[in-house]
């Protein structure tokens, strides 16, 4: 385990410790309390994905595990973010909005998947690099809208109802987007694979053909 590895680990453990936060009420009193709390955590979990990836190429220490922790703890995260804003702010976070983002992730971790087994990747597209982003904004506005639907700063207020409604349609097409891009580039790579094998084992019959008729005896 080296630093990198340690600071994705810090976000697995913060799961759990979300999931408490959002769904216990004695943190209510104060209000508000808990909604920044839960923001505060997820915003610092969202943060410590950049930097262990910013570490680990800095200090060159990509490792297998590392390569293995870190979606996971992506994946880990935004999954329980969103299954317990289904039930903490069902009015901005639906049911079937969670299905289609944790859905579009298991999408793309099973093509990954399939393409690390064919010996090739599927690297990150700037669709779900902005997918990211959208996500941290609309997950911290889902949960601020539990207690506050405007917040007043200075002279001017922040509509966080309508903030957070737009940023999770904006986030849900991003995700469906980003899934039919990531789709397109494997079935891509695999077509190719495909056609390079099929020319192969044609080349190699074709050889084996010419073999064979050398080797006929004339008559």
């Amino acid at each position: 385990m080296n630093l990198p590895n340690y600071i994705t680990s810090t976000r697995i453990f913060a799961v759990p410790l979300l999931i408490w936060i959002l769904s216990t009420s004695w943190l209510d009193k104060p209000a508000g309390v808990r909604e920044i709390t839960a923001v505060t955590l997820f915003i610092l979990a969202a943060i410590t994905d950049a930097v262990d990836g910013y570490l680990a190429r800095r200090r060159g220490q990509i490792t297998a595990m590392g390569m293995l922790l870190d979606p996971l703890a992506d994946k880990l995260m935004i999954a329980a973010a969103f299954i317990t804003l289904v039930q903490f702010n069902p009015r901005i976070v639906p049911a079937w909005m969670a299905v289609i983002v944790i859905g579009r992730e298991f999408l793309v971790s099973g093509l990954r998947s399939i393409a690390a087994q064919q010996g090739f990747t599927i690297e990150a597209s700037e669709l779900g690099k902005s997918k990211m982003v959208v996500q941290i904004v609309a997950v911290a506005a889902a949960i601020l809208d539990h207690q506050w639907r405007t917040i007043p700063v200075g002279s001017f207020i922040f509509p966080m109802e309508l903030i957070a409604h737009m940023a999770m349609w904006f986030m849900v097409t991003l995700s469906l987007i980003s899934a039919i891009d990531y789709f397109v580039g494997f079935w891509s790579k695999i077509q190719g694979r495909v056609e390079r094998r099929r020319h192969f084992v044609l080349s190699r019959r074709r050889k084996r053909e010419m073999a064979a008729k050398r080797d006929v005896p004339a008559t």
